[in-house]
């Protein structure tokens, strides 16, 4: 890593590599892009065919999108047309009241002895048919002032009583002015009974009803024949249609029947055309609508994916060009993205495919908080949040069932509030159980939100309900399942240390800590306590606290291939460096990040464990035995020159904010440690100058650390050492009472 990086001015950097290539960032933000039109075009470009009109079909066709068959829908309308009835309205003419009028009439003329039999006959020839029209006209009259039936109607209801109008024998006339008043009093109500009985049916037909009036006279008690004859033809002439048939009222009714048909729909992947089809009018015409022809194919939709999906890409890459975080310059952690972004559309298309009119809320089952929870663990939490804004643009376009609609906003409202949940859920996991954790609160508020939308809605069908509900449950357990599944494979591809693996690591039970602990444990002891301080300073300045924790407990392993040689763990034995050499001591002290490094990858331990265990001490001097062997050069009058350069760990130089972390708390550690009874100004005085002696050693030049950031490390190990130590420190201020008191 050291020969990718180059120093460009204070804390600039010059980055070379595929890693840190601008072209290749270009290209891979294109890719992005690409992916989006993808996923995208399948939904909202439809495929088209070079297919003619009366040819056979060469392949078989399925419909990209659901839509409507039009011309079975119409089918449909029309079938229900034919099937609905004629419509009848039951209309009262007012029968009783013509029966009183004409009785009336016929007491009136009857009992006037001054009009002449003749002149009586000629009266009743025109008026009773006169009262017979005029109460029918009367009554067309009053029922079109009030409204309450429509026009056509009543212009069929006059057209049927006139049609159906009985005439009443001439002889009748003849007859009727010989009945006396008794004879009308009695045939009065006979004729009104009559004639309610018959009228209490529905009359369409009043010729038939009017044969039934005979047999009814008879079995009345009238005892005159004629006046048995009499109640017959008055009772003819009164009955009426009271039924008729309603020409607006059946074509509403059709027209409501056509209005309630529900349209016939092609679904998504329904065959259009077979292998061998011939292509008819109306499959011509279905493949047209749905932009199926090559030669009459829309361009338009694909021009407009092209530009939304590169929208989308851009989005991503203002956001990352305005962030700080490593993203920004390294390629690689942009692929992971990518991957990451290709895994979960390929989940949620996979879902896609199942989707249709009767699992149409299956979309909830889609694990679109997926891509969330990977970005989160392995790269970062404000990524997460943009990321899952795209993913619920894409799920709102592709779960779309309302093909007048671009977006369904509920499944895009679904899929934004359960990533969200799950980034706020899993931020700072350090168990494996948290990615669970995640899982049961994408379903609660899945679940929580398809309710509420439920409730808004105006409608609330139980098996809609528990269908989606049950969808977006299962749809949080799969979540859960598919990020256990591939965290390890992101880890180990891209060598990422996410927070759940470093917590694995730091289990005392790994066999490279029981080894240090067992064979070592002076070095043990000592590689916590680095792991305390790292872990507090570099939380104080925003970098990876859990990284420094655990790579200080890995940093210092190499010591067991030789521990009696670290001071560390010289408890009561002689110190084998005061027998031997200082070259060898110094080769025996500087190879320990290098056997450290072996050994953790024969462990297969993540690069950035191995890069502190290699980098912790960078290029520093072993100044020890570097004036032991001056010194000892000149007591043996040796004219070689002893160089500096020969007595420098070989690095190379710490690379990131971790590894220069974790070697001030290194040596701060281990210079305390050395420090009998340490006051706070010792431990204060220790730490500056370890820090500005590697600043002016130049450790520094190859990381992104700062001189804020070096200060703030200042303070904070300070006021952690003071924490460990603060049972040893003797306060000034203390002295003199602790002496008073003793």
């Amino acid at each position: 890593m050291k020969n990718e990086v180059q120093m460009k001015g204070k804390f600039h950097y010059q980055l070379i590599g595929w890693k840190y290539s601008t072209w290749l960032r270009v290209l891979l933000f294109l890719l992005l892009a690409f992916i989006f039109y993808l996923s995208l075009y399948a939904k909202l470009v439809p495929q088209v065919y070079d297919i003619a009109l009366g040819t056979i079909s060469e392949k078989t066709i399925y419909a990209p999108r659901q839509i409507e068959n039009a011309i079975a829908t119409e089918q449909a309308k029309e079938d229900a047309a034919k099937r609905v009835q004629p419509v009848y309205r039951i209309v009262n003419l007012k029968n009783d009241a013509l029966i009183d009028a004409i009785y009336d009439k016929l007491s009136q003329i009857n009992a006037d002895e001054e009009v002449k039999f003749d002149d009586k006959v000629s009266i009743y020839r025109r008026v009773i048919p006169q009262l017979i029209s005029d109460l029918e006209n009367q009554s067309i009259k009053s029922f079109r002032a009030s409204g309450q039936y429509n026009d056509p109607l009543l212009e069929q209801i006059q057209q049927a009583l006139v049609e159906q109008q009985y005439p009443l024998p001439e002889e009748s006339f003849f007859k009727i002015p010989r009945l006396t008043k008794e004879d009308l009093t009695n045939m009065r109500p006979v004729t009104k009974d009559i004639v309610a009985k018959l009228m209490n049916d529905q009359i369409l037909d009043a010729q038939t009803v009017r044969a039934k009036v005979a047999e009814l006279v008879n079995t009345s008690n009238l005892t005159k024949n004629t006046s048995r004859e009499m109640v017959t033809e008055i009772a003819r002439a009164v009955i009426t249609p009271n039924k008729f048939f309603d020409q607006k009222g059946t074509d509403d009714a059709k027209g409501q029947a056509r209005e309630n048909v529900k349209p016939v729909y092609i679904n998504k992947n329904e065959v259009l055309v077979k292998v061998g089809d011939v292509i008819t009018a109306e499959i011509y015409a279905r493949l047209d609508k749905l932009e199926l022809l090559k030669d009459k194919a829309n361009h338009l939709p694909q021009f407009g994916l092209a530009i939304f999906s590169a929208l989308m890409s851009f989005v991503m890459y203002m956001f990352v060009r305005q962030s700080t975080l490593s993203i920004k310059y390294n390629n690689s952690q942009l692929v992971m993205l990518i991957l990451i972004f290709i895994i979960n559309v390929m989940c949620i298309k996979i879902i896609s495919l199942v989707q249709n009119l009767d699992y149409p809320y299956i979309g909830y089952l889609a694990p679109t908080a997926l891509g969330s929870i990977l970005i989160v663990i392995l790269l970062d939490a404000p990524l997460a949040f943009i990321s899952s804004v795209l993913f619920s643009v894409m799920v709102s376009i592709i779960f779309n069932t309302e093909h007048d609609l671009l977006f369904d906003f509920k499944y895009g409202l679904v899929s934004l509030v359960i990533g969200y949940s799950a980034i706020f859920t899993i931020q700072r996991a350090s168990q494996r159980a948290t990615i669970l954790k995640a899982g049961l609160m994408i379903a609660f508020f899945s679940m929580l939100t398809i309710t509420s939308m439920l409730l808004l809605e105006d409608h609330f069908y139980q098996k809609e309900a528990l269908t989606s509900l049950s969808f977006a449950a299962a749809g949080g357990l799969l979540t859960v399942v598919l990020v256990i599944g591939l965290l390890p494979f992101f880890e180990v591809a891209f060598g990422i240390l996410s927070p759940l693996k470093l917590v694995e690591l730091s289990n005392p039970n790994h066999p490279l800590l029981r080894k240090l602990l067992t064979e070592t444990p002076g070095t043990y002891h000592h590689s916590v306590m680095v792991g305390n301080l790292s872990e507090a300073a570099a939380e104080s300045i925003g970098a990876d606290g859990l990284l420094c924790r655990v790579g200080s407990y890995y940093h210092d392993i190499g010591k067991t291939k030789r521990p009696s040689y670290f001071i560390e763990n010289q408890t009561n034995i002689e110190n084998p460096h005061d027998r031997i050499d200082p070259n060898l001591s110094k080769s025996i002290i500087i190879a320990h990040p290098r056997d450290g490094v072996e050994m953790l990858k024969d462990y297969k331990m993540p690069k950035p464990i191995r890069d502190i265990a290699e980098q912790h001490h960078g290029t520093t001097l072993l100044h020890y035995f570097y004036h032991k062997a001056i010194k000892q050069s000149e007591e043996e009058g040796n004219a070689k020159e002893v160089r500096e350069e020969d007595f420098r760990y070989p690095g190379p130089k710490a690379q990131s904010k971790e590894s220069a972390i974790v070697g001030i708390a290194d040596s701060v550690e281990a210079a305390v440690r050395s420090l009998r009874n340490p006051t706070l100004e010792q431990i204060d005085s220790m730490v500056h100058k370890i820090i500005k002696s590697r600043l002016d050693d130049g450790q520094f030049n190859e990381c992104d650390i700062t001189l804020k950031e070096l200060d703030i490390i200042a303070k904070t190990l300070n006021e952690t050492l003071l924490g460990i130590f603060h049972s040893r420190i003797e306060y000034p201020s203390e002295l003199a009472p602790k002496k008073s008191g003793a």
